[in-house]
Protein backbone atom coordinates (compact mmCIF):
# COMPACT_ATOMS: atom_id res chain seq x y z
CA UNK A 1 0.00 0.00 0.00
CA UNK A 2 1.54 3.57 -1.16
CA UNK A 3 0.48 6.48 1.78
CA UNK A 4 0.86 9.52 1.75
CA UNK A 5 1.63 11.76 4.51
CA UNK A 6 1.57 14.74 5.55
CA UNK A 7 1.67 17.15 8.16
CA UNK A 8 1.42 21.17 8.67
CA UNK A 9 0.80 21.35 12.37
CA UNK A 10 4.25 22.67 13.62
CA UNK A 11 6.49 25.09 11.97
CA UNK A 12 7.52 22.27 9.93
CA UNK A 13 5.67 21.40 6.70
CA UNK A 14 6.11 17.48 6.35
CA UNK A 15 5.55 15.45 3.43
CA UNK A 16 6.10 11.78 2.54
CA UNK A 17 5.56 8.32 0.46
CA UNK A 18 5.64 6.09 2.68
CA UNK A 19 4.94 2.14 1.63
CA UNK A 20 3.04 0.14 4.07
CA UNK A 21 3.32 -3.81 4.34
CA UNK A 22 2.02 -6.43 6.02
CA UNK A 23 4.94 -5.93 9.25
CA UNK A 24 6.32 -2.73 8.05
CA UNK A 25 6.90 0.91 7.22
CA UNK A 26 8.96 1.75 4.96
CA UNK A 27 9.97 5.20 3.36
CA UNK A 28 9.92 5.82 -0.07
CA UNK A 29 10.83 9.80 0.20
CA UNK A 30 10.31 12.64 2.10
CA UNK A 31 10.69 16.42 2.24
CA UNK A 32 10.26 18.32 5.37
CA UNK A 33 10.70 22.52 5.05
CA UNK A 34 10.44 24.85 7.88
CA UNK A 35 8.69 28.02 7.47
CA UNK A 36 5.60 29.03 10.07
CA UNK A 37 4.27 31.55 7.45
CA UNK A 38 4.34 29.31 4.26
CA UNK A 39 2.73 26.49 4.62
CA UNK A 40 0.12 27.10 1.90
CA UNK A 41 3.12 27.97 -0.37
CA UNK A 42 4.87 24.55 0.17
CA UNK A 43 2.96 21.86 1.10
CA UNK A 44 1.74 20.73 -3.13
CA UNK A 45 5.07 21.21 -4.08
CA UNK A 46 6.28 19.11 -1.61
CA UNK A 47 3.79 16.32 -2.22
CA UNK A 48 4.69 16.45 -5.73
CA UNK A 49 7.88 16.00 -5.12
CA UNK A 50 7.93 13.44 -3.21
CA UNK A 51 5.76 11.23 -5.29
CA UNK A 52 8.42 12.22 -8.20
CA UNK A 53 11.28 11.06 -5.45
CA UNK A 54 9.20 7.66 -4.66
CA UNK A 55 8.07 7.11 -8.36
CA UNK A 56 4.57 7.27 -7.30
CA UNK A 57 2.04 9.18 -9.28
CA UNK A 58 -0.38 10.83 -7.49
CA UNK A 59 -3.01 7.92 -9.17
CA UNK A 60 -1.57 5.26 -7.78
CA UNK A 61 -1.54 6.48 -3.59
CA UNK A 62 -3.96 3.93 -1.99
CA UNK A 63 -4.56 6.37 1.15
CA UNK A 64 -3.83 9.95 3.02
CA UNK A 65 -2.63 10.17 6.27
CA UNK A 66 -2.61 14.04 7.55
CA UNK A 67 -1.97 15.16 11.03
CA UNK A 68 -4.40 16.67 12.65
CA UNK A 69 -2.74 18.47 15.16
CA UNK A 70 -3.07 20.07 17.62
CA UNK A 71 -1.69 22.79 16.10
CA UNK A 72 -2.13 27.10 15.36
CA UNK A 73 -5.58 27.27 13.47
CA UNK A 74 -3.93 28.55 10.20
CA UNK A 75 -0.88 26.23 9.40
CA UNK A 76 -2.79 23.02 10.36
CA UNK A 77 -6.12 24.27 8.53
CA UNK A 78 -3.83 23.90 5.13
CA UNK A 79 -2.76 20.59 5.95
CA UNK A 80 -6.77 19.14 7.11
CA UNK A 81 -8.29 21.03 3.74
CA UNK A 82 -5.35 19.50 0.89
CA UNK A 83 -6.06 15.84 2.38
CA UNK A 84 -9.34 15.80 2.00
CA UNK A 85 -9.23 17.48 -1.15
CA UNK A 86 -6.50 15.05 -2.64
CA UNK A 87 -8.56 12.33 -0.55
CA UNK A 88 -11.74 13.30 -3.12
CA UNK A 89 -9.60 13.57 -5.91
CA UNK A 90 -8.23 10.22 -6.04
CA UNK A 91 -11.00 8.20 -4.69
CA UNK A 92 -9.36 6.90 -1.33
CA UNK A 93 -9.30 7.29 2.44
CA UNK A 94 -8.30 10.19 4.40
CA UNK A 95 -6.94 9.15 7.73
CA UNK A 96 -6.40 12.16 10.61
CA UNK A 97 -3.92 11.31 13.42
CA UNK A 98 -2.79 13.23 16.19
CA UNK A 99 0.20 14.84 15.21
CA UNK A 100 1.85 14.59 18.98
CA UNK A 101 1.36 10.55 18.97
CA UNK A 102 3.65 10.37 15.32
CA UNK A 103 6.41 12.73 17.38
CA UNK A 104 6.48 10.05 20.04
CA UNK A 105 6.47 6.92 17.82
CA UNK A 106 10.23 8.28 16.78
CA UNK A 107 11.17 9.22 19.98
CA UNK A 108 9.93 6.69 22.53
CA UNK A 109 12.58 4.80 24.25
CA UNK A 110 13.35 4.79 28.22
CA UNK A 111 11.16 5.63 30.43
CA UNK A 112 8.13 8.31 30.10
CA UNK A 113 8.14 10.56 27.63
CA UNK A 114 6.14 14.08 27.11
CA UNK A 115 5.94 15.47 23.23
CA UNK A 116 5.88 19.11 23.15
CA UNK A 117 5.09 21.86 20.61
CA UNK A 118 4.54 25.34 20.07
CA UNK A 119 1.11 26.87 20.88
CA UNK A 120 2.33 30.54 20.54
CA UNK A 121 0.76 33.01 22.59
CA UNK A 122 3.24 31.82 25.44
CA UNK A 123 1.77 28.40 25.63
CA UNK A 124 2.41 24.85 24.44
CA UNK A 125 0.28 21.93 23.11
CA UNK A 126 1.57 18.64 25.12
CA UNK A 127 0.68 15.01 25.54
CA UNK A 128 2.42 12.55 27.96
CA UNK A 129 3.40 8.85 26.75
CA UNK A 130 4.79 5.45 27.98
CA UNK A 131 7.84 4.52 27.31
CA UNK A 132 6.66 2.63 24.42
CA UNK A 133 4.80 5.67 22.42
CA UNK A 134 1.13 5.17 23.70
CA UNK A 135 -0.54 8.15 24.72
CA UNK A 136 -1.53 8.69 28.54
CA UNK A 137 -2.78 11.89 29.09
CA UNK A 138 -3.39 14.90 26.79
CA UNK A 139 -3.21 16.12 24.12
CA UNK A 140 -3.38 19.91 26.31
CA UNK A 141 -2.95 23.77 25.57
CA UNK A 142 -0.69 25.27 28.67
CA UNK A 143 1.61 27.16 29.84
CA UNK A 144 5.37 26.10 30.12
CA UNK A 145 5.19 26.63 33.74
CA UNK A 146 2.13 23.66 34.15
CA UNK A 147 3.73 21.11 31.65
CA UNK A 148 6.45 21.04 33.95
CA UNK A 149 4.79 20.89 37.28
CA UNK A 150 2.42 18.02 35.13
CA UNK A 151 6.07 16.47 34.12
CA UNK A 152 7.09 15.74 37.46
CA UNK A 153 3.72 14.47 38.54
CA UNK A 154 3.76 11.88 35.54
CA UNK A 155 7.06 10.94 35.70
CA UNK A 156 8.67 11.97 32.61
CA UNK A 157 12.36 11.89 31.76
CA UNK A 158 12.51 13.13 28.39
CA UNK A 159 10.73 15.44 25.82
CA UNK A 160 10.33 15.74 22.31
CA UNK A 161 8.99 18.16 19.88
CA UNK A 162 10.13 21.58 18.57
CA UNK A 163 9.19 23.55 22.24
CA UNK A 164 10.60 20.52 24.08
CA UNK A 165 13.52 22.76 25.44
CA UNK A 166 10.87 24.95 27.37
CA UNK A 167 9.74 21.58 30.10
CA UNK A 168 13.23 21.28 31.33
CA UNK A 169 13.83 17.63 31.09
CA UNK A 170 16.24 15.64 27.88
CA UNK A 171 15.16 16.61 24.63
CA UNK A 172 15.06 13.65 22.19
CA UNK A 173 14.50 14.17 18.24
CA UNK A 174 12.45 14.86 16.37
CA UNK A 175 11.06 18.09 16.34
CA UNK A 176 8.35 17.56 14.11
CA UNK A 177 5.96 14.53 12.91
CA UNK A 178 7.95 12.59 10.04
CA UNK A 179 5.99 10.43 7.40
CA UNK A 180 6.73 7.37 8.90
CA UNK A 181 5.48 8.37 12.00
CA UNK A 182 2.34 9.88 11.04
CA UNK A 183 1.60 6.04 8.71
CA UNK A 184 2.89 4.22 11.90
CA UNK A 185 -0.03 5.85 13.89
CA UNK A 186 -2.40 4.97 11.57
CA UNK A 187 -1.19 1.34 10.36
CA UNK A 188 -3.65 -0.73 11.82
CA UNK A 189 -6.22 0.59 10.65
CA UNK A 190 -5.18 1.02 7.31
CA UNK A 191 -3.94 -2.67 7.05
CA UNK A 192 -7.69 -3.45 8.32
CA UNK A 193 -9.22 -1.19 5.67
CA UNK A 194 -11.21 0.74 8.67
CA UNK A 195 -12.95 3.20 6.97
CA UNK A 196 -11.73 6.59 8.56
CA UNK A 197 -13.37 8.84 11.25
CA UNK A 198 -14.09 12.22 10.05
CA UNK A 199 -11.35 14.72 9.94
CA UNK A 200 -11.45 16.59 12.73
CA UNK A 201 -8.53 19.26 13.57
CA UNK A 202 -7.24 19.38 17.32
CA UNK A 203 -7.45 22.89 17.53
CA UNK A 204 -7.90 23.00 21.16
CA UNK A 205 -8.67 26.45 21.65
CA UNK A 206 -11.65 28.57 20.61
CA UNK A 207 -11.17 30.80 17.59
CA UNK A 208 -10.15 34.37 17.74
CA UNK A 209 -12.98 35.45 15.58
CA UNK A 210 -16.20 35.90 17.03
CA UNK A 211 -19.77 37.59 16.20
CA UNK A 212 -20.03 40.99 16.48
CA UNK A 213 -22.26 41.93 19.35
CA UNK A 214 -24.81 44.21 19.36
CA UNK A 215 -24.39 48.14 17.83
CA UNK A 216 -23.29 50.30 20.81
CA UNK A 217 -26.11 53.55 21.31
CA UNK A 218 -23.86 56.88 20.61
CA UNK A 219 -26.91 59.49 21.24
CA UNK A 220 -29.85 59.17 23.76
Amino acid sequence: MQVLAIDTATPAVTAGVVELTDDAVLLRAARVEHDARKHAELLMPAVQAVCADAGTPLREIDAVVVGAGPGPFTGLRVGMVTAAALGDALGVPVHGVCSLDAIAVDAAGEGPLLVVTDARRREVYWAAYDESGVRVDGPHVHAPAVVVERARELGAVAAAGGSAALVGLPARPPESPSPTGLVTVAAAVLRAGTAPDPLVPLYLRRPDAVEPGTRKRVSA
